[in-house]
């Protein structure tokens, strides 16, 4: 089972030597994200930072900056549990696209032990302590300041809920979030999310719209703000499936909505039609400063907590960064959902150091010419896979995960006069190498083995790559011993 809240899995950690209490104070202007940043690319373990400078909360960092951290905050053992679970809803009668994923989770609706389940306030620790008024404060929270270029200090780590104005539907989202003062946060909503949709039909519509903001909750539902789900399927239902048991939840006190009950730190409040301030600059997970925009600006009305609460946040940058193991999740998780979308796909890798979002690895089992390409569109056109920059299309016999491999077949099976694909379309929008903010060139390579019918009509045909006698590698196999090596 997964943890039920972040300081039990807290405990866990440090019954394990996984986790460093930092009792020296310590400043969340730009020292507290060095250390995190170092201690994160070294592999290092989770860190709670007990003595933060202008804050009495705690601070817990790099909780999920490894793959065995995230797995055991899970209550899984692999990655391919929760991906074999969902291959489970997937039956062969369902449609394929996105009205077979739609269908898929609607399955998770029947089942008792998944939907969110909602607790009275005096059974919720999150509103233990709650303020109001002047009592509010956002400084006494540990906000980062966490590169030299930053345009203040961020929380990192805020889950944001909204809920569409006119239907109802839930979000849950995963945003940085800027301090501008003691009672305002800067609500970074990228154009492709879902949030940044619910405020611009409220606004159309001339009505303010509630948020509420948690901090510190259940891993599972951590997980599920980050993931890539229709918009439609609530994160709720997901991070129930995901732990496999019910998350509760508690009406907020200020706003129509509804927060996990076992959350550190509640913060709500509503956004007005039109107000807006300047966002950022930023030092994002592409490594890169996003740079300063206007964004909607949230007034604080009130901030609920636990009576001794902690705050939990992350840094990103130049990856490796914590969200690593969160993206690798996702990798997996979503690849049987994928192959519903586009069943051509065997296996995908998105690497880290392209963001997740900037490459996708692609095999195939090819059957006829063109394929290659086929997948390419396809993919293009899949969700939130759209925003994919790089396509390398590879056959089904290459290892995805293995970038040496993976670049030995892009390097040596291509020919760019032909198996080179370039479009436009939608990029993220935290791309800074498009020549306009939002849409840019993208590419596909196809390095699969060439077919005749796709014009390779060399002498022989496609090469067959150097491998072992298999006798002779058997052999040598059981002999390795003998010859001391």
């Amino acid at each position: 089972m997964a943890y039920d809240d972040l300081r039990s899995l807290l405990r866990a950690l440090e019954r394990d030597g996984d986790l460093k209490r930092v009792k020296a104070e310590v400043d969340p202007y730009l020292e507290v994200g060095e250390i995190v940043d170092r201690v994160n690319k070294a592999g290092g373990p989770a860190l709670l930072f007990e003595n933060v400078k202008g804050s009495d909360m705690p601070l817990a960092m790099n909780v999920y900056g490894t793959d065995r951290r995230l797995l055991k905050a899970l209550g899984l053992k692999a990655y391919t549990d929760i991906s074999d679970k969902i291959g489970g809803l997937l039956k062969p009668e369902l449609p394929q696209g996105f009205v077979g994923v739609r269908e898929a989770f609607g399955k998770l609706g029947t089942m008792t032990h998944v939907p969110p389940k909602k607790v009275k306030p005096s059974l919720a620790p999150v509103q233990e302590v709650v303020l109001t008024g002047d009592d509010v404060d956002l400084d006494r929270l540990p906000a980062l300041f966490t590169w030299p270029e930053d345009g203040g200090s961020f929380f990192n780590l805020g889950l944001t809920h909204t809920k569409h104005p006119e239907t109802g539907v839930r979000n849950l989202g995963l945003y940085r979030l800027q301090r501008h003062d003691k009672r305002t946060i800067g609500m970074h909503w990228q154009i492709h999310k879902d949030s940044a949709n619910h405020y611009q039909v409220a606004a159309r519509r001339g009505e303010r719209l509630p948020v509420a903001i948690a901090f510190g909750c259940p891993p599972a539902v951590t997980y599920a703000s980050t993931a890539p789900l229709p918009g439609d399927i609530d994160e709720y239902l997901f991070a129930g499936f995901v732990q496999g048991k019910r998350v509760e939840m508690v009406d907020c006190r200020t706003v129509p909505l509804q927060v996990p009950a076992n959350a550190e730190v509640v913060i709500e409040g509503w956004l007005e039609p039109g107000e807006m301030l300047p966002e950022g600059p930023f030092g994002d997970h592409t490594g890169f400063y996003t740079p300063q925009e206007p964004f909607p600006a949230l007034t604080i009305d009130c901030v609920t907590m636990r009576e001794r609460p902690l705050l939990q946040s992350i840094v990103v940058g130049r990856p490796p960064t914590e969200d690593g193991p969160l993206g690798r999740a996702t990798e997996r998780f979503f690849l049987p959902l994928l192959k519903i979308i586009v069943p051509d796909i065997v296996d995908y890798h998105l690497p880290e150091s392209g963001g997740f979002h900037n490459c996708a690895i692609v095999s195939i089992d090819k059957k006829y010419p063109k394929h290659a390409q086929k997948v390419m569109h396809a993919i293009w056109g899949a969700h939130m896979m759209s925003l994919t920059k790089l396509i390398v299309v590879v056959d089904a016999d290459c290892d995805v995960h293995n970038l040496h491999e993976v670049s030995w077949r892009a390097l040596g099976n291509t020919d760019y006069a032909r198996d080179l694909t370039v479009v436009e379309g939608p990029v993220d929008h935290l791309d800074h190498s498009s020549y306009q903010q939002f849409w840019g060139g993208k590419a596909g390579i196809d390095a699969t083995r060439k077919l005749p019918a796709e014009g390779y009509t060399r002498d022989g045909g496609w090469p067959e790559m150097v491998e072992s006698d298999p006798e002779t590698a058997d052999r040598v196999t059981k002999r390795w011993r003998e010859y001391g090596l």
